[in-house]
């Protein structure tokens, strides 16, 4: 996602930066109580490496490529990773059980108000606890950025949001009804296979827009960014949970439902600020979920990543878990007001001439 601003003057002009400095000083503070937080709950932080063998591999995530070379001359292609996710999850193998980390995390295609191509990401990981705990401790840290901004409410774009109140638990099933008209559960099979054309009738007779080269994810998305997203975390947080798994590649499926995944998002004042998964630990099964979401990235965009084979060797003694990221400069913008992203970042990246 772009959006060019108008021309401005850079970050590092002292007015500029005046004006800036308060959100700042609001991000250490609220990165300061965060650390407090996990550390009261003996979370280890730690800290991954930037440079991987395969950024993610999500469709519709893209990353940053460059190449190390080697004292032989020859070059090994690396990405920037999208999120430390891989790392940690490595970590989790490696014995430890409960561990958060800021990391700054590379998204390339990403520019606009709540984008940037370099952004700081929180995840944290329970060794053994439910996805549920996580939604507990997203709400608890939503509260804990607003007492520590000093503010009552969240507003963005002319939405509020009570981060004090508890938040609405809302299955993306649920959501498709309310807000568009649609029965999702009714395109996906029992074992998780997707129905392009019945979802597209549904789309069709809800006025909904459908490109005969959509796939079922791309309608899936159409719904959610037009007709769903826009009512979420208004008045309190909102919990979007239950993903299809087709959407959740890195979830297990639910127990109560095999349809849908251990997977949620939470969201203030319209903004995505979380996904969270109970987190898969079929290795087999990541793979071929990998390997899907690779083929529908070459399909769309015309590359693929490699997948890390250190990471899915890792999956399979990886003890039961469940992880959260949080786009943490999203909520300081929320908490301390700010109307962009670079206003909450020391230093944003240039932006490249229009």
């Amino acid at each position: 996602m772009t959006e060019k601003r108008p021309s401005a003057s850079p970050w590092w002009t002292p007015s500029v930066h005046a004006d800036r400095r308060p959100f700042l000083i609001g991000r250490n503070a609220i990165q300061a109580a965060f650390r407090g937080f996990f550390a009261a709950q003996d979370f280890m932080e730690v800290d991954t490496a930037t440079l991987q063998i395969s950024p993610g591999n999500e469709a519709h995530l893209h990353g940053f490529g460059t190449e190390a070379i080697g004292h032989d001359g020859r070059a090994q292609p690396l990405y920037l990773h999208t999120s430390p996710e891989f790392a940690c999850k490595k970590l989790l193998a490696a014995g430890e059980k409960r561990i958060a980390c800021f990391a700054h995390v590379y998204r390339n295609r990403e520019r606009g108000p709540l984008h940037h191509p370099e952004f700081t990401m929180l995840e944290w990981y329970r060794v053994g606890e439910t996805y549920e705990q996580l939604m507990e401790d997203s709400a608890a840290l939503m509260r804990l950025a607003a007492e520590t901004a000093g503010t009552k409410a969240f507003h963005f774009r002319g939405g509020a949001c009570d981060p004090f109140a508890e938040p609405e638990r809302l299955s993306v099933a649920e959501a498709f009804r309310r807000h568009a008209g649609i029965d999702l559960l009714a395109t996906i099979s029992i074992g998780g296979e997707t129905d392009r054309e019945a979802l597209a009738a549904q789309l069709r007779a809800n006025g909904l827009r459908v490109a005969e080269d959509d796939s079922w994810a791309d309608l899936f998305s159409r719904v959610i960014v037009e007709k769903v997203e826009p009512h979420l975390g208004f008045g309190r947080p909102t919990i979007l949970d239950e993903y299809p798994v087709a959407e959740a590649a890195l979830a297990r499926p639910s127990p109560r439902d095999p349809r849908v995944a251990e997977r949620f998002e939470l969201y203030a004042c319209g903004v995505e600020l979380a996904n969270a998964f109970g987190e898969l630990t079929d290795a087999g099964e990541q793979r071929r979920r990998f390997e899907a979401e690779m083929a529908e990235k070459a399909r769309i965009y015309g590359e693929r990543y490699p997948l890390d084979e250190d990471f899915l060797a890792a999956l399979a003694i990886m003890p039961e878990a469940s992880g959260i990221a949080l786009g943490f400069d999203r909520l300081v913008m929320l908490a301390t007001g700010a109307p962009r992203i670079e206003h909450v970042l020391w230093a944003p990246v240039a932006e490249p001439d229009a």
